[in-house]
Parts: structure tokens; C-alpha cells; sequence
């Protein structure tokens, strides 16, 4: 045991696993702690299986002992891996405040590195992330085109060309929901064409802010084919390109004055830690699969196969999926 261990107090990692939840509940969307619960379980079956009963007497070694078993015991993809590992790093931080490991234990943790590749193919807006600049928006931007933005792609799931072809007509209020039509010939498509054409059903929170938007917001423009869009600049149609630099901006963390990799101040460039619109459409797609809403339904919602869906948009992770089939088991 070194000094910096004997000056700690004893503590049994399933006691200090709970109390770690505890904190996170007073500060995080349940969501996130339900995340957190199920990606810190394997480090805490880890210590079980090897007779780990006191936090205390964790090391540096031990941590890539269990960072090595996770590796060889598991197919998780490095992105995955980077996500569980940096969720078991930032406990170990807590533990630190705590007196229940050594304070800088948390910084021999070794995360692995995934490649821009790899985390393009992960990345995704998380549920809570969504929450708080929706929050933020509809506190202090209520009814931009930021917030009226973000809002259809984070409860719709719908691509950018879709919000992109939406008009004020597409907009059914009184029945509640959107009508998504391809139409090449004037120049607003949908990425699966008129096999992408649809309604999707909305929220009366999303009516009431479109809403808003027409009446305050909405620049009062029509396209060179008489059709009034719903999304719109001060002159005309809100393009793709410009979708896109928006939720890159309010994505980032400098939106919120925090620090952020790569920022910059040109809005033509994208800061490190944004995330892109389709990343928004994975997170809303992830989001609603956690949420326990039928596979099928949420396929014909977002307009994927089911099999395109699984392999390219459900990013729950394996203990989520295994915990919601043991709910419906325990159901029947």
C-alpha cells in the first residue's frame, strides 16, 4: 500500500458505484444515468471476479489489467470503448473527491484513440446534450431558426433534405403532423424519393413552436415556384448549407461559452466537438429505441429498413439492449 492509499477510507466498489449514481442524479438527465450505470457494470463484475472488495487498493496496474480484459472479453468497437472507458475514468475522478482511490488514480486510465473515421461513423447528439441546447434555445432563442431547427431534426429524425423541402403547407396543425414530399423538378428531394414520402406524426410542443416561428420568425419569402417554404433566411428557402453551418454552431461548446477542441470563430468551419445533422438524426433514432418505442415503428418514422437501422443508427450499447429485453421478459 503507498502513503496515498493509507490516508484513504475504506470503501466496497458496489457501495461507491451507487453513491457515484446518487451524484449523477442530482446533476444529469436520467438518461445519462442509465448510461452511466450500464457502462461502468463490466468494470464492476470485473472486481468481483477478482476479489476486489476495497477500492482503496486499486492501482494503475490493475485498471490496465481490467482495460486489457475488456478488450479481449467483448467485440466492442474502439469508439464504444473509448465511450465506456472515459465514463469509468470520470468515476474514478469523482472517486477521488471522495478519499475512495488515490486523486490522480483517474489519469492512468488509457483511453484508446479511434480514428476521425471511426468516430464520423459513431458520432451521434446525445439525448441529454439535445435537452440542454433545446433548453437553452427555447429559454433565451425561443422560435429562431435555431431552435425551430434543431427541434424538427431532434423529434422528427428527418434529414436535412427533408427539412429542406418542407413548405408552411406541408404543415398540418390541426391533424398534427408533416407531410415530406419529393419533388426534383423544383428543386426539393428527398434522399429515398417518392419511397421517401410520408407523414410524420408531431408533437403539440412542435406545432405551437412552428407556429410561432411562421408568425414572428418566418421571413415572408416564396421560391422561384410560388411555394412558400417553412424554413427560411431573410430572402429565401433555408438551403442545406446553411442547415448545416447552424447545427455545427449551436452543437459546439463554445455556444455555451465552454472550452472546445478546434474552435473556431468563422462560422464556415466547424468546430472539433460539434456534431453534424445526421448525427442528430442517429441520436433521435437512439433515442427513441431506448425509450422502448417498436423497432418497426420507429424504422417507418425515420424512413430506414430495419436492417440499415440496426447496423448504422441504434447505438444503445449491449447492456441497454439486454436490460430492456429482460423488462419485457419480466412483463409477460
Amino acid at each position: 500500500m503507498t502513503p496515498e492509499q493509507s490516508d484513504l477510507e475504506p470503501i466496497e466498489p458496489t457501495t461507491a458505484h451507487e453513491l457515484y449514481l446518487d451524484h449523477k442524479q442530482t446533476e444529469c438527465a436520467e438518461s445519462t444515468v442509465y448510461n452511466h450505470r450500464f457502462r461502468l457494470k463490466p468494470f464492476f463484475q470485473w472486481c468481483e471476479e477478482n476479489d476486489i472488495d476495497n477500492l482503496n487498493d486499486l492501482s494503475g496496474r490493475d485498471l490496465q489489467t481490467y482495460r486489457l480484459w475488456r478488450r479481449e472479453n467483448s467485440d466492442l468497437k474502439k469508439v464504444t470503448m473509448q465511450n465506456q472507458l472515459g465514463t469509468l475514468r470520470v468515476f474514478l475522478k469523482w472517486a477521488g473527491t471522495i478519499e475512495a482511490v488515490p486523486g490522480n488514480l483517474y489519469d492512468k486510465l488509457l483511453i484508446p484513440t479511434a480514428s476521425p473515421e471511426e468516430e464520423q461513423r459513431d458520432e451521434m447528439l446525445e439525448a441529454e446534450r439535445a435537452e440542454r441546447i433545446l433548453g437553452y434555445l427555447d429559454t433565451f432563442q425561443y422560435a429562431s431558426n435555431e431552435h425551430t431547427l434543431l427541434a424538427l431534426l431532434w423529434e422528427t429524425g428527418i434529414r436535412i433534405g427533408a427539412a429542406n423541402s418542407l413548405d408552411i403547407a406541408d404543415v398540418d396543425f390541426e391533424n398534427g403532423h408533416l407531410q415530406l414530399v419529393h419533388l426534383p423538378d423544383e428543386d426539393t428531394t428527398l434522399k429515398n424519393g417518392q419511397g421517401g414520402q410520408r407523414l410524420v406524426a408531431m408533437s403539440s410542443d412542435l406545432a405551437k413552436l412552428l407556429g410561432d416561428y411562421i408568425d414572428v420568425q418566418r421571413a415572408d419569402v416564396e421560391d422561384e415556384y410560388g411555394r412558400q417554404p417553412l424554413l427560411t433566411t431573410s430572402t429565401a428557402r433555408m438551403s442545406r448549407a446553411t442547415m448545416r453551418r447552424i447545427i455545427y454552431k449551436i452543437t459546439a461548446p463554445c455556444f455555451f461559452d465552454e472550452p472546445c477542441s478546434e474552435c473556431y470563430d468563422s462560422s464556415d468551419k466547424r468546430c472539433g466537438d460539434s456534431v453534424s445533422p445526421h448525427s442528430i438524426r442517429r441520436g433521435s433514432i437512439t433515442h427513441y429505441l431506448s425509450e422502448d418505442v417498436p423497432i418497426d415503428v420507429v424504422s417507418d418514422r425515420m424512413n430506414v429498413s430495419r436492417k440499415t437501422l440496426k447496423k448504422h443508427y441504434d447505438k444503445r450499447s449491449e447492456e441497454v439492449k439486454v436490460e430492456q429485453r429482460r423488462n419485457y421478459i419480466e412483463e409477460v
